[in-house]
């Protein structure tokens, strides 16, 4: 029976580093593919080595001004905005996991099912201004990539990362064929400060922006909740021809730039539900590996999610943590629900 799920990999992917007194520092790549050798799940899924996005690529999303100043500054170093520093050659560096999500999105129109970025989402990069340690916009080029060449009409994007993702809602804020879904802290308490919840898209795209702004110490039984009872019912609606899963795991209790309390097992049972709700709709399913600036949590939770897209039971779990928003979780549900009661059936 043939392999139904691959991964892109390229040992250049750890040298996306911002420097070691930046969060981003460019380990968890290799350390995720270590680990998952290591537990043998590599042996159950295929790899493929990206090449790099062509400035082509970039121009399906970015203005050529923009692609222009990333490459200037990388000539020798500087900064594009206040969080991200742009070290001499990144602009070459950032090509290659952009590549990667590239590559990965091709594949679910081969014989793949379902397709690994694990440098990936990087979901704060807009048209023209780089943000939150984001350069280009992978999950908007691939998504315009295969627009193109398969004509797509529903592309739905799953954005679970703890940040905001400001940068793929103002790409596609008036675009009725990509629905985009963003679950993060909520923004008056976490960068990048949007997010709200009545913020649903504009003119034909109204409706197709859907945000829960969750509140700092949200723990699993909230979140589990809120997935349920948002996300299985829009996709089944939306009936997608590609799920891009953006999956964050800087929602982790241990992570140092936010403030939810997910613990390992919840990213199994996420993984798990995105995968059924793939199998029930598109059966193509683009995962990428979001943000996590604990490092060694975030390997262990990437391991998850690759247990729950396999469907192997031997993830890794931990105590839960108390979670100390329950009811006001399920009221913020029950507000998003009538928000966008005139566009769904929720």
């Amino acid at each position: 029976m043939p392999q139904t799920i691959g991964i892109t990999y390229h040992e250049d992917y750890n040298k996306y580093d911002l420097g070691m007194d930046h969060p981003l520092v460019g380990d968890k790549p290799k350390k995720t593919m270590e680990f998952l050798k290591k537990k043998k799940l590599l042996d159950k899924i295929d790899t493929f080595k990206p090449n790099k996005a062509t400035e082509k690529d970039l121009l399906l999303v970015h203005d050529q001004k923009y692609v222009d100043s990333v490459k200037q500054l990388s000539l020798n170093g500087g900064m594009l905005s206040s969080d991200t520093p742009a070290p001499k050659g990144i602009y070459e560096v950032a090509l290659i996991p952009i590549g990667g999500t590239i590559l990965a999105g091709m594949k679910l129109f081969e014989r793949y099912q379902i397709m690994v970025s694990p440098l990936a989402g990087f979901h704060h990069a807009s048209r023209s201004f780089a943000s939150g340690f984001c350069f280009f916009n992978d999950i908007a080029i691939v998504t315009e990539k295969l627009r193109k060449k398969y004509n797509l009409k529903r592309i739905l994007i799953l954005d679970l990362d703890v940040h905001h993702a400001n940068g793929t809602q103002e790409i596609y804020y008036d675009d009725p064929n990509v629905l985009n879904l963003s679950f993060h802290q909520d923004g008056r308490t976490l960068y990048p400060g949007t997010g709200a919840i009545d913020k649903i898209g504009r003119d034909k795209g109204e409706g197709y922006t859907v945000n829960l702004p969750l509140l700092p110490y949200t723990g699993d039984k909230s979140y589990i909740y809120a997935f349920e009872n948002i996300i299985p019912k829009l996709t089944e609606e939306f009936d997608p021809e590609i799920i891009i899963y953006q999956c964050g795991v800087d929602t982790h209790h241990s992570d140092p730039l936010a403030d939810l309390f997910l613990t390992y097992q919840t990213y199994y049972y996420l993984a798990k539900r995105i995968r059924e709700l793939s199998e029930k709709t598109c059966k193509k399913l683009l995962v990428l590996f979001g943000g996590g600036y604990n490092s060694d949590a975030s390997v262990i939770s990437y391991y998850n999610i690759i247990c729950g897209l396999l469907n192997k039971k031997n993830y890794i779990s931990e105590n839960e943590v108390i979670d100390k928003n329950f009811e006001a979780t399920t009221e913020l549900v029950k507000n998003l629900k009538t928000i966008l009661k005139p566009h769904w059936n929720l």
